[in-house]
């Protein structure tokens, strides 16, 4: 950590340095004097500066989105080294393989993000509202940001949540400041609180802005933390504040295939922008990385759905998620070949001119849909008619499948419905971790051979946590202390 504040502070102030005879300007995506901002647009450049910081392939644009679905058993790969592959095997150690991008990257975002507050509260000193809205989009970001990190570093909340979480850092460091890892639920209220406080700014206006994570997406966002906290009251609440808003509108079943080649479409409630010119990651995209080997130039088959999610998808063969699949590199009839990230299977993209800069849905309303479904089921007073409607709205996707009634409604269907409906976009592994299930790895689908853990595990496995980087370590000597055991 020290590391990493010590590089971007020093960065910054480089940046920030007189240059009166050559480049007087400011950053666009870091807020470290009293000068980087002086109005509202100012600071909606550095809002959009963080949000490029999270469409790094360590982040949002790639990694995070791939770590949930390999290590949640929905993707397999054909064979060893061609990328990423030490996510799905679990080959994480803290000097090799520790994936270390991910907290580089989140720390980065959270320094611009503590930045940009800390201007605006220098600014803001005269009863002014104009900064709200971006006040309440970087504490709804940085909740995001501390949401993502505690789940990959610390062990899920309803296992154990007196557990090692992730560095709190509320307010910019010091090159000498050295944080150590508050517990996994000093981290949910730090999240929560930030959640409150950015709900309360955005509420004055509560109309959507595309790219940009306004009123709605802060309460989504309080939708998924509290079902991960199992506060299912709360997180029905949230859901079903965002469904009878009406501000958004679930994809037909006709529809559905055509809202992949579409940007900020009627269910997207947050969607971040890739732009070609600008994030598009191109060969190292999401949309190669899912891609059949050979399709395209790059293309080399890294990730394909596994047999475990295909039948799952095949229980009804009309089911209309399927036209997002193609075949992949086996010689069966097998379509694990995923493209979502590229437009659907036409290879178009979302209307830019480059097809693999296709824009991130980070939160859309299928999603709060099943939230309220699962919600609805665990609510203090049980509503199983409630999480059958809930679940229906989405299941009916796959017109063969019987609808959910109040005696068939289950976690296993809705979990069941999540992978079918979220697949591709990094849940699996968080949603089967929460709910105490085991995962089963498709090993066979390339012969692989897997040392670093069995071809079943359950969240006593010590490496579902990510490992601190040897290199964060050095430069932070307290956090030695506090690696997680696997590691250790």
């Amino acid at each position: 950590m020290k590391r990493l504040y010590s590089f971007i502070a020093a960065l910054s102030l480089i940046v920030l340095s007189s240059c009166n005879n050559f480049l007087d300007m400011q950053p666009t995506n870091a807020s470290n004097s009293e000068d980087a901002i002086a109005t509202p647009s100012d600071a909606k450049v550095i809002i959009n500066g963080i949000m490029r910081t999270m469409t790094s392939s360590n982040y949002y644009g790639r990694n995070f989105i791939m770590y949930g679905d390999t290590k949640g058993g929905d993707l397999t790969i054909a064979s060893q080294g061609r990328g990423l592959d030490g996510m799905y095997t679990f080959n994480h150690s803290a000097t090799s393989g520790s994936y270390s991008g991910f907290w580089t990257t989140g720390y980065n975002c959270i320094l611009q993000i503590n930045n940009l507050l800390e201007n605006i509260a220098k600014i803001a000193t005269n009863g002014s509202t104009d900064y709200d809205k971006y006040k309440g989009e970087a504490l709804t970001l940085r909740a995001l940001v501390y949401f993502d990190l505690v789940r990959l570093y610390g062990l899920p909340y309803n296992y154990n949540k007196t557990s090692y979480g992730v560095p709190l850092v509320t307010k910019t460091l010091d090159a000498n400041a050295q944080p150590t890892r508050a517990s996994v639920e000093d981290v949910y209220k730090q999240i929560l609180a930030d959640l409150t406080a950015g709900a309360t700014l955005l509420a004055e206006n509560k109309k959507q802005e595309n790219g940009y994570i306004g009123y709605y997406g802060n309460i989504a966002e309080q939708a998924r933390v509290k079902l991960y906290m199992e506060d299912y009251d709360g997180a029905l609440a949230a859901s079903q504040e965002i469904i009878n808003s009406d501000a958004f509108t679930l994809y037909t079943p006709e529809n559905w295939l055509a809202s992949w080649g579409k940007q900020f479409g009627s269910e997207s409630i947050f969607e971040l922008a890739m732009y070609s010119n600008e994030a598009d990651l191109g060969t190292s995209s999401l949309g190669y990385y899912l891609m059949r080997e050979g399709l395209k130039s790059g293309a080399a088959g890294w990730f394909m759905a596994s047999d475990y999610f295909l039948n799952r998808l095949g229980e009804d063969p009309t089911d209309v998620r399927w036209a997002v699949m193609g075949q992949d590199e086996s010689e069966r009839t097998h379509l694990g070949s995923c493209y979502k990230y590229m437009g659907g299977t036409d290879l178009t993209g979302d209307g830019k001119d480059s097809p693999t800069a296709v824009n991130v849905k980070v939160i859309r309303l299928s999603e709060i849909y099943l939230i309220a479904a699962e919600a609805s089921l665990h609510a203090s007073t049980p509503d199983a008619a409630g999480a059958a409607f809930y679940l229906n709205k989405i299941r009916c996707r796959a017109p063969q499948l019987a609808p959910a009634t109040v005696s068939t409604v289950s976690d296993d269907m809705i979990l069941d419905e999540r992978s079918k409906e979220l697949f591709g976009e990094g849940q699996r592994f968080f949603d089967l971790i929460r709910k105490n299930k085991s995962i089963t790895y498709d090993d066979e689908f390339g012969g692989i051979a897997v040392t670093q853990r069995t071809k079943t595990i359950d969240r006593t496995f010590g490496k579902i946590v990510l490992p601190i980087s040897q290199d964060e370590i050095n430069a932070n000597k307290a956090l030695g202390a506090e690696q997680n055991e696997a590691y250790k």
